[in-house]
């Protein structure tokens, strides 16, 4: 999970671990990158904001998902504006959560992400 606002992070953290998933924090897109060459096992799913400092959630994606073939990919983002397209260009089975949302859509589209069949 990457979020570069400690309120939203610490919220979503919390209600990820109660719906059982162990949960990866990270700041920014460098640290998750970090954090996802260390980790030994597999992540299914990352759950990141599109727009955040360093490297942000799009740029990410695109640079992690050929290092964990298979992990799915679930943007937050607070402006309108990221569409379709920011997903696309993301080159990665994504989809996109908006902001402000409820702790049950997040856990819904969570579940949703991680049942899709995978490429």
């Amino acid at each position: 999970m990457v979020e570069d606002q400690d309120g939203i992070r610490d919220i979503v953290r919390e209600s990820l671990r109660r719906n059982g998933y162990k949960v990866l924090i990270a700041v920014d897109g460098d640290e998750a990158l970090q954090m996802a060459n260390a980790y030994p096992d597999p992540i299914h799913l990352l759950v990141t904001d599109l727009v955040m400092p360093n490297m942000g959630g799009r740029k990410l994606a695109q640079r992690l998902t050929p290092l964990r073939p298979g992990m799915k990919v679930l943007f937050m983002s607070g402006y309108s504006e990221h569409s379709a397209l920011e997903i696309e260009e993301a080159g990665s089975s994504a989809s996109i959560l908006q902001k402000p949302f409820s702790l049950d859509a997040l856990a819904h589209n969570v579940r949703r992400v991680l049942d899709e069949p995978g490429l």
